[in-house]
């Protein structure tokens, strides 16, 4: 397995990182996944074996099952052999101050995922949103103070906009606080809006991408095709209102590509997906989710080979849309505002 920079930190962390909305099982997330400890160590032992270390929570997932479980799962391994990430920002109660950013529900959220994880620090805190109603520079700070008692290594966000992004990266310029090194963002061949705005400003500030959903909620796994009903057997029956829409002939026709590439290389449709966006700029880990061995072990088949540049123009054109403004506008001045890609 491949380490890379986590944005301009000195910290390293795999290509591959394993998403834990499968484990816990409750709520809308039960149509994820069900892991219990004893299914969920089984799937960290493969991912190890693989040299996959990185594990990926949040405190929402199945109301906080999800890192109980995960908890309970890396119970009597050495903690220094793991990298640990999780979320909050999001509802997590019914009280009024049981959400958003502020210093309060921070500090709540903090200490309630070192519980249920069982372990004493984090490695990557995220937030899973940006609070609009909290100043950046009380988010910043209470981060910060974290980060300088150790209980938090590094700080990330999530689902950000550019400008959200911005603001809050000046803000630590400003006051020597820790700055972001992460975003973890949506994007697949499906879904490339990250790549607009997002990917530039990463490229610029040193942020690296932590891709949530690679194969599109579940879209690209090679189970959806042109012609043919959706499978009975999935999440999407469930969950698709909920995810990021998207066109079912600009579907079709991705998946079209991935499977004419897949024979090429010898490799399945989710692995071609994955490793598309492996060679993508700013990306430093993509998480990926498995709700059996038969599929995390399909999934660890994306690495270790590499897409050729013909290949990769193929899926860049198949899955191509024209970009909201002002990013299709731009893209008449590449002679001093080049593409990031």
């Amino acid at each position: 397995m491949e380490y890379r920079r986590l944005g301009s930190s000195g910290f390293k962390v795999p290509l591959l990182s394993l998403g834990t909305g499968t484990f816990g099982g409750k709520g809308m997330l039960k149509a994820w996944g069900a892991s219990d400890v004893k299914e969920a160590r089984r799937l960290i032992d493969i991912c190890l074996e693989a040299g996959l270390n990185m594990f990926d929570s949040a405190d929402v997932y199945s109301s906080g099952e999800a890192e109980r479980v995960l908890g309970g799962a890396i119970k009597g391994l050495s903690r220094e052999d793991l990298i640990i990430s999780t979320k909050a920002t999001f509802r997590s109660g019914a009280r009024a101050n049981d959400v958003g950013s502020s210093r309060y529900h921070l500090t709540q959220a903090v200490e309630g995922s070192l519980k249920r994880l069982g372990t004493d620090y984090i490695d990557l805190f995220q937030l899973h949103a940006f609070d609009a109603q909290t100043t950046v520079e009380e988010v910043l700070s209470t981060l910060d103070d974290f980060v300088r008692a150790g209980k938090i290594r590094y700080i990330g966000c999530s689902n950000f906009s550019g400008w959200h992004l911005m603001k809050s990266l000046a803000a630590s310029d400003r006051y020597g606080w820790s700055r972001y090194v992460a975003h973890q963002a949506y994007y697949s061949l499906i879904g490339r809006d990250y790549e607009w705005e997002l990917m530039p400003l990463a490229l610029d500030q040193g942020v690296g991408a932590v891709v949530w959903s690679p194969l599109g909620w579940g879209r690209l796994t090679g189970r959806i095709r042109r012609g043919q009903p959706l499978p009975k057997v999935s999440r999407l029956h469930e969950t698709a209102a909920n995810g990021p829409p998207v066109d079912d002939e600009r579907l079709y026709r991705v998946v079209d590509a991935l499977d004419a590439v897949a024979g090429e290389v010898g490799k399945t449709i989710p692995q071609v997906a994955l490793n598309w966006l492996l060679q993508r700029p700013t990306v430093s880990t993509v998480i990926i989710g498995a709700r059996d061995e038969k599929q995390l072990k399909d999934n660890l088949g994306a690495v270790g080979w590499r897409l050729d540049s013909e290949q990769v123009a193929r899926l860049e054109a198949a899955s191509a849309v024209t970009p909201a403004y002002p990013y299709w506008h731009q893209t008449e001045f590449v002679e001093r505002n080049p593409k990031p890609v």
